[in-house]
This record gives structure tokens, sequence and C-alpha cells, in this order.
């Protein structure tokens, strides 16, 4: 509406060579200032963004997640945890847990390879060929003797201490280690001996997809691994 009526005013009543200068900048300026206020209505809206999320590491193994920092400096540690468990739980009883389960792991798949060839002389009458039926062939009493034996053991190397509130009660009680064949790691640097660790948990890694993969190929193809 004051667009029209000034320019009416200005055909009507022409100023004077001086007012008209100064008018017509004004006018000028005027829609200048328009055309800027409407183009701004089409402008997006800044997106706020997070600091956290700008400056957070993201991890080497699954770089579309925040690294896992209580990880940092383990051996073996390449930033996986996707499910977030070194932030919910005490990181040495994970560290325990997946050294044990790769070496159990690593037993396993030796020993699902020879019962396939080789049976103890206690059981050769009831030897299988599908290391999966091995369990089912020498019946509960045998599992239960290698579930006591290794129950038992598993007291003893931790003096009784085998829940997560108290296995690391110790602060000085590293991940792993049971004293056993440390004899064998006299003489060697701490860098040779870090990567004997780092063999074997890479190792343990390996062989518990292995068993996994061994046992699974057994139950879907109903026939021995070879």
């Amino acid at each position: 509406a004051i667009a029209p009526l000034s320019f009416c005013s200005v055909v009507l009543f022409p100023p004077s060579p001086p007012t008209q200068r100064l008018f017509s900048t004004m006018m000028k300026i005027a829609t200048i200032a328009a055309l800027l206020g409407s183009a701004s209505a089409f402008a997006p809206a800044p997106v706020a963004k997070s600091g956290v999320a700008l400056n957070a590491e993201m991890s080497k193994s699954l770089p579309f997640l925040i690294n896992p920092s209580k990880t940092d400096g383990l051996i073996g540690s390449v930033g996986f945890d996707p499910l977030g468990w070194s932030d919910m739980w005490d990181t040495k009883w994970l560290q325990e847990a997946e050294i044990k389960h790769g070496r159990v792991a690593m037993l396993a798949t030796v020993g699902f390879v020879t019962s396939q060839f080789v049976s103890f002389p206690m059981f050769e009458a009831v030897h299988v060929d599908d290391s999966n039926m091995a369990p089912t062939a020498v019946g509960v009493s045998a599992m239960m003797q290698i579930i006591t034996i290794a129950g038992a053991e598993e007291w003893r190397t931790n003096n009784g201490k085998i829940t997560m509130e108290n296995m690391f009660e110790d602060p000085d009680r590293v991940p792993g280690d049971l004293g056993f064949a440390k004899d064998r790691l006299k003489g060697k640097s701490e860098d040779e001996v870090n990567k004997l660790k780092l063999q074997e948990i890479k190792n343990g890694r390996l062989a518990m997809l292995a068993i996994g993969g061994m046992i699974h190929h057994n139950f879907v193809t109903g026939e021995p691994l070879f």
C-alpha cells in the first residue's frame, strides 16, 4: 500500500531537483531492503551441530560408531564394541572372558577335527564321525566330568574369586594371566611379550569363528566335517 501512495504523490506533486535526487536514493534503498527481506524468507534455517558428535573419535573397526574409549591401549583392541559392553561392565572382566573363550575355542577346533578320526581307547565303542554327536555318544557322565574339572580349575587358578565383583580385587591381577608357562617369557622384552599376547588373542578370535563354523556346517549338512 505504501509503494502506490508514494508513486502517486510523486506524480501529482513532483519534488524539486535536490529533493528529487534524495527521494530517488531513498526509494532505491527501500527497494533493496524489500528484496533482501523477501529473499531471507527462503533461506535455509541454520542446523545446530552437536559439538560432542563432531569432536568424537570414531571406531577404527566400525567407523560409523563412536570409538569405545575404555578399550584404548588394550592389546588387540581395534575399537570393536558395538554393544557398548565396555561402558557397562569391568573391562578387565571382558578381557578375561575373551582370552579364555579364545583358548577354549582353539582347543575345541583341534578336538573337533581330531575326534572325527581318532578315539580314546575307552571311547572306541562309541566313536562317531560327526563330532556334533560326540557329547551324546559319550553320555552325560563324561560331559559332567569335563564341566567339573573345568570348574575346579577355574576356582583354583583364581583362588576362589570367580565373579565379576571379586576376580580383580587385586589391582595387579592381569586378565588371562594364570601363571601358566611364565618361564617361557623370561628374557623377552615388553614388546616381544605383547606380540605373543596379541598373537594369542587373534588366534583365539579366529578359533571362535572357526568352531562356530564347524559346528554349524555339520548341523546344516548333516554330514561330518571331512
